[in-house]
C-alpha cells in the first residue's frame, strides 16, 4: 500500500535550517507530481512546495525552501532556510493519485524566536 513517512523535523532557532525527509513506497514514485503542506495551530492547511515537471513554492518560502527529489531512493527533500517563528507547523507530504490523496503522518517543525 501506498505510505509516505516524514522525518526531520524539530525545534531550531529563527534563523536557522532544517532539512525534511519523505520516504514513499508502495506506487511508481517517478512520476507523481509531491506537495509539502503545513499547518499551523488554528491556521488552515497551506501548500508550501510542490515538485513534477517543475518546482513551485508559496511565496511566503521563495528563496528560502528547496524541493527536491531522488527518484531512485523514493525520497523528497524539503530544505528550509533561514527559518522564521511563522514557519512553525506539522508539516506532511503528500501524494494525489487522481481523486485519491495520500498523506504521511506529518512531522513537527518549531522554531523558537
Amino acid at each position: 500500500q501506498v505510505q509516505l513517512v516524514e522525518s526531520g523535523g524539530g525545534l531550531v532557532q529563527a534563523g536557522g535550517s532544517l532539512r525534511l525527509s519523505c520516504a514513499a513506497s508502495g506506487y511508481i514514485f517517478s512520476i507523481y507530481d509531491m506537495n509539502w503542506y503545513r499547518q499551523a495551530p488554528g491556521k488552515q492547511r497551506e501548500l508550501v512546495a510542490g515538485i513534477g515537471g517543475s518546482t513551485n513554492y508559496a511565496d511566503s518560502v521563495k528563496g528560502r525552501f528547496t524541493l527536491s527529489r531522488d527518484n531512485a531512493k523514493k525520497m523528497v527533500y524539503l530544505q528550509m532556510n533561514n527559518l522564521k517563528s511563522e514557519a512553525t507547523a506539522v508539516y506532511c507530504c503528500l501524494v494525489q493519485f487522481g481523486y485519491t490523496t495520500y498523506w504521511g503522518q506529518g512531522t513537527q517543525v518549531t522554531v523558537s524566536s
